[in-house]
């Protein structure tokens, strides 16, 4: 996955060959349309909100592709909340230059808000919001069931799975729990957010999925280097992972009841944390295209049960949860943590 995914020049997304959308290879939220930034948009305020307005909040994105997902959050908190938008500034996670140069273009009339950072490593301690979407799915996994591992081999010239006794212990996941240790170790005060789809308590061997042009491949080995390659997440490990980096679990939710939570309050008047100028502007539009966003976003046969959002938090009111969890269950139940 790690070679497949992101080798310098012949990798899926550091190529610039990965497509999202409906001429791509698969379909995501950013790709149903602007909907999505918009609604987070309103969250990341009420956010904003809860830890005090600060001058200076900071969006961490990681995985932003072009941009698409930056620009609808920067344009909507522009339109709809001008004191958050005043205060919000944008960072980008993004280690390969050609996608580098892509969310420049997209993001070209908004470039006073967003800088480009190579790696975690290089962010400084921030307040604010760390956000993906399927980020965590893409990350290198070991296949490790009961006591062995399917390694890669190669037969002849074709790359083969071959089954080892496991002698190396370790996490099936480790890629990923570094991820969490490092987002902890910059983040200073705010929340964590992540969007992508997996399984909660899953002690099940890890499933990997391969997609190219929306059909689903046999093999991780077919169409190396032009096919995505990811696996579930297991949002429990996630969540254990995090509590012991100083991170608190305070929301676990499907994308359906997430978005829902967002919706009842950006339709109801918003919440006492936001001033009145800045809240209770819903950026829901009546028109036929929304309503499709929406639908498609919500509905539980289409992407409203195929995400799971996670939220981590740290030095922030344990009293106040986001409003996206308000229809939430208690997230400690229900990932067993």
């Amino acid at each position: 996955m790690q070679q497949a995914l992101y080798h310098p020049e012949h990798g899926y997304y550091s190529s610039g060959r990965c497509a999202i959308g409906r001429h791509g290879d698969y379909f995501t939220n950013v790709s149903v349309g602007p909907l999505f930034g918009q609604l987070l948009a309103a969250q990341l305020a009420e956010i904003w909100g809860r830890l005090g307005n600060p001058d200076k909040f900071v969006v961490v994105e990681q995985g932003a592709h072009h941009g698409e997902f930056a620009r609808d959050v920067l344009e909507s908190a522009r339109k709809q909340w001008p004191n958050f938008f005043a205060a919000l500034r944008y960072r980008i996670v993004e280690p390969f230059s050609i996608l580098q140069d892509r969310q420049s273009q997209t993001l070209q009339s908004l470039a006073d808000k967003v800088e480009w950072y190579d790696s975690i490593e290089a962010l400084g301690p921030f307040i604010g919001v760390h956000f993906s979407n399927e980020l965590l799915d893409a990350m290198p996994v070991r296949l490790i069931a009961g006591g062995t591992e399917k390694l890669v081999d190669c037969d002849g010239k074709n790359f083969v799975f071959v089954e080892k006794p496991l002698r190396e212990s370790g996490k099936f996941n480790q890629a990923a729990l570094d991820w969490v240790e490092n987002v902890a170790a910059k983040l200073d005060r705010g929340y964590v957010v992540t969007v992508d789809y997996g399984r909660a308590q899953s002690r099940s061997q890890v499933t990997v999925q391969v997609r190219a042009r929306h059909r689903h491949l046999d093999s991780p080995f077919d169409w190396i280097g032009y096919a995505d390659i990811t696996a579930h997440v297991n949002w429990t490990s996630i969540a254990q992972c995090a509590e012991t980096h100083g991170l608190r679990l305070v929301g676990f939710t499907d994308q359906h009841h997430f978005l829902t939570g967002i919706i009842s309050e950006i339709g109801g008047g918003g919440s006492p944390k936001l001033s009145a100028d800045d809240w209770g502007k819903s950026p829901l539009s009546d028109s036929p295209k929304s309503k499709r966003e929406l639908q498609t976003l919500l509905h539980p046969e289409m992407l409203g049960r195929t995400f799971q959002v996670l939220a981590l938090a740290k030095k922030v009111d344990p009293a106040a949860p986001v409003v996206g969890f308000k229809f939430a269950r208690d997230p400690h139940q229900t990932l067993g943590v």
